[in-house]
């Protein structure tokens, strides 16, 4: 797979103050070495944004969802002070997959690059079969501003939050969650015969709601679950379903090994 994803835009921040304005406000160390994938939190812990950040010379270029770039640039700017940075988008500039550094999050995903923006063919649809494949949910797709904690998406099992790093915004709500094992919502795979039910339908087992659909293609989506509720309803023989059709839920790969 190679080509641009044109859900994706391309913001810079760069100054002398960059790595450490980062650093306190972000989910992942950012003094580490290569491309890292990063969320944005709310001091109540939930997501307000995800993205990824190439180191450069003096700074880093973010890789964002296009829908959200505008309000990240706004956040970012609220955040700013006096720090020496400046954030700018780079309207010139595209996200690319299929070659550059390796996608932090999943060794399945394709390799994705910031490339000067030409005539590359978009290769949207074929990426987000293979991430769904994968198990991977993606802000914007499934799911958006506010909405989340990083343990529902998974995030802690795609490398996008670091717990040794010390400090960023709704660092002690996440620390505390995963510190305490209170994971109680998990994103997982379903899969079923067909189309896939409309995001939001509610997923159901028995007589109870149990989760709801997230994004999905010609026989697979995902889902978020309540797995203390899953654990019930196989316990008592109920078969999920949404939209009237009967799922076949499982956690993906990446997070049973996690």
């Amino acid at each position: 797979m190679e080509g641009r994803l044109s859900s994706r835009a391309v913001l810079s921040l760069v100054g002398a103050d960059a790595s450490a304005f980062l650093q306190g406000l972000v989910t992942q160390d950012v003094s580490r070495v290569g491309t890292s994938f990063a969320a944005l939190l709310t001091p109540q812990g939930k997501i307000l944004f995800d993205f990824f950040l190439y180191p450069q010379a003096d700074g880093f270029f973010i890789d964002c969802a296009a829908s959200a770039a505008p309000a990240l640039m706004k956040r970012l700017s609220i955040y700013k002070l006096r720090a020496k940075i400046t954030l700018r988008e780079e309207a010139s500039r595209a996200v690319a997959v299929g070659a550059g550094a390796s996608d932090p999050r999943h060794a399945g995903l394709p390799a994705r690059a910031i490339v000067e923006r030409e005539n590359q063919p978009s290769v949207d649809a074929d990426y987000d079969a293979l991430r769904l494949s994968l198990g991977v949910p993606e802000f914007g797709a499934d799911f958006g501003g506010e909405e989340m904690f990083l343990l529902d998406v998974n995030y802690d099992a795609l490398n996008a939050v670091s717990y040794a790093k010390g400090c960023f915004v709704g660092q002690e709500v996440t620390s505390r969650m995963k510190r305490k094992g209170e994971i109680r919502k998990r994103t997982m795979m379903a899969r079923f015969d067909g189309a896939p039910p409309p995001k939001g339908t509610a997923v159901t087992a028995g007589d109870q709601t149990i989760g709801e659909a997230l994004s999905g293609g010609d026989g697979i989506a995902l889902a978020l679950v309540r797995t203390d509720r899953l654990k019930e309803a196989e316990n008592a023989g109920a078969t999920p379903s949404a939209d009237g059709r009967p799922l076949r839920l499982a956690f993906p790969p990446y997070l049973e090994r996690s």
